[in-house]
């Protein structure tokens, strides 16, 4: 795998403020990254190169906001995001992505209007929704690289804290991120991240480093309100980006 310095640079503002994002909003790396990165070394590299650097992400900003994750929530959702990984690596090297991304991405959009539009009408609760929300970001997470806008419809639906909903989505991710990279490496014909130089790891390093500390600072001057608006801004860019990357691919 072949980078220039300019698709590197390009790689370390998109991490830098990915990772600035999620530590504001409790989601924004996927969401930026895999668009760029699919277009920068095609879209099945893109987003494996992403979910490697979201996992690393992940355990930076879950020593950051620790000691308000909710344990018992991350433990109905984690586990069963391999339901959905699996199927979502069979889709990635077997079948064209495109529709499937349109139908995620706009089942999504859907779900996140329903329950922001009608918040009084829309309450649903309860382990089984938890772990449907963990199969569907898991499936989403290997399929585009994202797996908050999933688990973000069933928070908004559940309401879920925003502060310790922000915080319960970092060990998710590292599970999302670990579980997408690991099904997609082991089901592929020639693996991919053996191939990706060195540099590339150290640069979405310190970047990613350098994003966390310039977002904890917005985070202590951001209300809760704000910050649960901003990740619904997010969640909803994120899912669109999905529907429209899948209307290009078809057409």
């Amino acid at each position: 795998m072949d980078l220039s310095t300019w698709a590197l640079l390009v790689i370390a503002v998109v991490a830098l403020a990915g990772a600035c994002l999620q530590r504001v909003s409790g989601m924004g790396l996927g969401l930026i990254g895999a668009p760029v990165l699919s277009l920068i070394v095609g879209p099945v590299a893109g987003v494996l190169i992403i979910n490697v650097l979201a996992a690393v992400n992940a355990i930076f900003q879950t020593l950051s906001v620790r000691e308000n994750v909710d344990w018992r929530k991350f433990w109905l959702i984690g586990p069963v995001m391999l339901a959905g990984a699996i199927p979502g690596a069979w889709v990635v090297h077997s079948t064209p992505t495109a529709p499937l991304q349109v139908i995620v991405g706009a089942l999504v959009l859907l779900g996140l209007t329903v329950t922001t539009i009608m918040p009084n009408h829309v309450r649903i609760d309860g382990r089984g929704y938890a772990m449907a929300s963990g199969a569907a970001g898991g499936f989403m997470n290997t399929l585009a690289g994202i797996a908050g806008p999933a688990i973000t419809v069933y928070a908004q639906a559940s309401r879920w804290p925003q502060k310790t909903f922000a915080a319960t989505l970092q060990p998710l991710f590292f599970v999302s991120g670990a579980v997408s990279l690991a099904v997609k490496e082991l089901s592929a014909a020639e693996p991919i991240i053996p191939h990706a130089p060195w540099h590339l790891w150290a640069i979405g390093l310190v970047a990613m480093v350098a994003g966390l500390k310039i977002g904890t600072a917005i985070a202590k001057r951001t209300d809760v309100r704000k910050a649960r608006r901003l990740a619904l801004i997010v969640a909803s860019t994120g899912a669109a980006v999905t529907l429209v990357r899948g209307l290009i691919g078809m057409f």
